[in-house]
């Protein structure tokens, strides 16, 4: 969420910002402006109302020793009229502070001054390209067929076991998921940042503090008998592991990574465009995130991005980075890259990672905060970013490697794989 005072001081700029997104802000910030005061004002009266009785209490008392009968019974007639009053300001504190923080869920991150504004993926700003697209021939088979033809990856058998969208990996298949897994945690810890595992579920309010509830709710698996969600990334149990917490300056940056299989229902993904591995319900991603300084948290962004080129040019593999415009940035983001590679046989680029800076917004729902070196108490930044998803880092691996006698592996994952060809 954005921070209180940073809306109230800022409502232009939110205004102006928003509307990068297609998000008309201004009843929402009026609003919650409007609210804010009520609350402060009502928090203030009942502030006053409960300092008036602790005194009656004490004048009560007193009157009663001195003897002052009469006296004390009018403060206690007082005091019973004040309590009554106290109650019903309570009740309505509660309720504008809970219309509140609604209306403050509703409310998307402001985008960074770099994003270009714009609708959908057509107004995405292409900033690097790298790698040279191979020349296959006439005819280059996509990686679900390739799949099928030298048995690594079933789909039907997925299917008949769980439903579509739960691939089985078999043989090298199975064997190359491993090696990338692997590949990518070495390279993120040789990079300074801790291996951790998590749960693979979590509860509603972890959901929350990382911005997938009640945002992607219908995209969650949710499991009713406990009320638990399947990650849809290990973003959120990392991020999580800070909820409602307070750190020291020294502490930071705070680097994680980990790996986890993601969950995602995908309703209504339909089509060509979605077979194979381009889109599935269960899928293997290691993930990178980062607790930084407001003052660091762009510097970080950059490093982050870095770090995942480091990874594609040692893959070898074609790829470009684009900057999300307004309209197709996630609710939480306020600055996003997304890493997509090209796709040979299908000729088009696929999304395999998104780099992302969330300022202040995730941690204002997760009450994650630091102590600065002059001990003053304010929210951390919060970063995260896919390095990397698999399905479509693999859908690349076989169909840019593939030749006529097999698919060559790269060089930097023959150690991972222990072969350096599939045929």
């Amino acid at each position: 969420m954005l921070e209180l005072q940073f809306i109230r001081d800022h409502k232009n700029l939110l205004v102006e910002g928003l509307g990068k997104r297609g998000f008309d802000a201004a009843e929402y910030v009026d609003q919650i402006i409007e609210l804010d005061q009520k609350r402060r004002s009502q928090q203030t009266t009942l502030d006053q109302q409960l300092a008036r009785a602790n005194t009656l209490a004490k004048e009560i008392g007193s009157s009663f020793k001195k003897g002052e009968t009469d006296k004390a019974n009018a403060l206690k007639e007082e005091s019973t009229a004040l309590k009554e009053q106290t109650k019903a300001l309570q009740e309505a504190l509660q309720n504008t502070t809970a219309q509140l923080f609604e209306l403050r869920t509703q409310v998307p991150n402001l985008p960074h001054t770099s994003v270009p504004a714009g609708s959908s993926e057509a107004d995405n700003e292409e900033i690097f390209q790298s790698g040279t697209i191979p020349d296959l021939g006439a005819d280059p088979l996509p990686h679900w067929e390739l799949a099928k033809k030298y048995d690594l990856i079933d789909f039907e058998l997925g299917n008949k076991i769980t439903g579509a969208g739960f691939p089985i990996y078999k043989g090298k298949g199975a064997r190359l998921q491993r090696a990338l897994i692997n590949y990518f945690l070495d390279k993120n810890t040789q990079a300074g940042y801790k291996e951790i595992q998590v749960p693979h579920v979590v509860n509603e309010a972890s959901g929350f503090g990382t911005g997938q509830l009640p945002d992607k709710e219908g995209q969650m698996y949710h499991i009713q008998a406990d009320d638990l969600y399947l990650i849809p990334t290990a973003e959120v149990p990392l991020t999580n592991l800070y909820r409602a917490t307070l750190l020291e300056e020294k502490e930071l940056p705070i680097k994680l990574t980990g790996y986890t299989p993601c969950f995602r229902r995908e309703a209504g993904s339909y089509g060509a465009h979605v077979r194979g591995l381009n889109r599935l319900h269960q899928f293997d991603k290691v993930e990178i995130v980062r607790v930084e300084t407001p003052e660091r948290s762009l510097e970080a962004l950059g490093e982050m991005v870095e770090h995942v080129k480091t990874i594609l040019n040692e893959l070898e593999l074609p790829y470009r980075i684009l900057r999300l415009c307004g309209g197709d940035l996630g609710f939480t983001s306020a600055l996003t890259y997304d890493f997509e590679i090209y796709s040979t046989a299908q000729q088009r680029w696929l999304e395999i990672s998104s780099v992302s800076t969330f300022n202040s917004f995730q941690a204002e729902r997760l009450q994650l905060r630091y102590k600065t070196k002059e001990g003053k108490k304010q929210n951390v930044h919060t970063l995260n970013g896919s390095a990397l998803a698999l399905p479509r880092v693999l859908a690349g691996l076989l169909e840019n490697f593939q030749t006529t006698e097999g698919i060559k592996i790269p060089k930097a994952l023959v150690p991972y794989t222990g072969f350096d060809k599939i045929s």
